[in-house]
């Protein structure tokens, strides 16, 4: 394999988290969105999981989908306990309609009523465990509330990047030679500042007729930057004293490259440090090709436009030998 004999004197990173043993990773080590892409098991399922974290990662939809479904199944629950013990025992409930639907409707939105402590009043419950029942409701509906609130809450101000990579890493000529790029940009109107970028290369090698998975750090030419107001391209350039010098497109498919991007930043209107994660398999890396420019003079020259649905544009560019 070209350029293997250099790559053997790089000196490869010991401590990035992840084994060395091909045979026991899956797929890819990091998705696209950043999670690591791990499964964990041999313990129950609810010692896995934190139901904190879960819903703090979560996207708003199943977020949203998740409490409507909490309240619906509480109401359920409750609806069922009323009525077992009879809607006789509700003052208020209708006597139109018959059967036990009417029933268990009534005793549903008195629940809602109850756990959400509206309490329109039009029915009220009457006996021992009918208050019972009722006063539990209430005070579950009060915790449940609060931990909702809270939750949104936390979602609302947790601090996050709001960065957008390309979908392409691309290989591109460069300074005489070639490098590798890739391209980022924030698409919220926040704005970071001491941006920090770090690239790691994951690529199979072959050690005492083993494949081994060894990991190199890809030094920027620029690996920090003071704002990032527009987007930032990130550059690897490919000397000789880059793990990637003298491997073809086949070479790098051959060695299941993969890169990690890793970006931090400080977020002046949250004052707090944040990060972003991706990679790129070597399914996703274009061999010859340059960006597009993506930002612009207004037409009234007032402003700059950035132009985030450009962050992937790229063109055919032929490679120096």
């Amino acid at each position: 394999m070209p350029g293997s004999s250099k790559r053997s004197a790089f000196k490869s990173l010991e401590n990035t988290g992840f084994t060395g043993n091909s045979r026991a990773e899956g797929n890819r080590l990091t998705n696209k969105d950043g999670s690591i892409n791990l499964a964990k098991t041999g313990i129950p399922f609810y010692q896995r999981i934190s139901l904190y974290h879960t819903l703090l990662r979560m996207n708003s939809g199943r977020f949203l989908l998740s409490v409507f479904l909490l309240y619906t199944s509480v109401n359920l629950l409750f609806a069922t306990a009323y009525l077992s013990i009879g809607t006789d025992k509700l003052v208020g409930t209708e006597a139109a309609g018959d059967g036990i639907m009417n029933g268990f409707l009534q005793a549903f939105f008195f629940s809602s009523q109850t756990l959400t402590t509206v309490g329109y009043g039009h029915i009220s419950p009457v006996g021992f465990w009918a208050n019972v029942l009722a006063s539990l409701e209430s005070f579950i509906g009060i915790l449940t509330f609060a931990l909702v609130t809270g939750m949104l809450y936390a979602r609302f101000t947790r601090p996050k990047a709001f960065l957008r990579f390309s979908d392409n890493l691309l290989i591109t000529p460069h300074r005489d030679g070639r490098a590798l790029m890739l391209r980022t940009a924030t698409f919220k109107n926040n704005h970071l500042t001491d941006v920090e970028g770090v690239l790691t290369a994951a690529m199979l090698q072959e050690v005492n007729g083993e494949q081994v998975r060894r990991f190199y750090t890809l030094p920027l030419e620029i690996s920090r930057v003071n704002s990032l107001a527009l987007s930032w391209t990130l550059v690897h350039f490919i000397d000789e004293q880059s793990p990637l010098y003298g491997m073809s497109a086949e070479a790098l498919q051959r060695a299941d490259l993969e890169v990690l991007v890793f970006v931090k930043a400080f977020d002046d209107h949250f004052s707090n440090t944040v990060q972003q994660r991706t990679s790129y398999v070597a399914s996703e890396l274009v061999y010859g090709a340059k960006f597009q420019p993506m930002f612009r003079r207004s037409p009234d020259g007032s402003r700059t436009l950035l132009e985030l649905d450009k962050l992937n544009d790229f063109k055919p560019a032929a490679l120096p030998e």
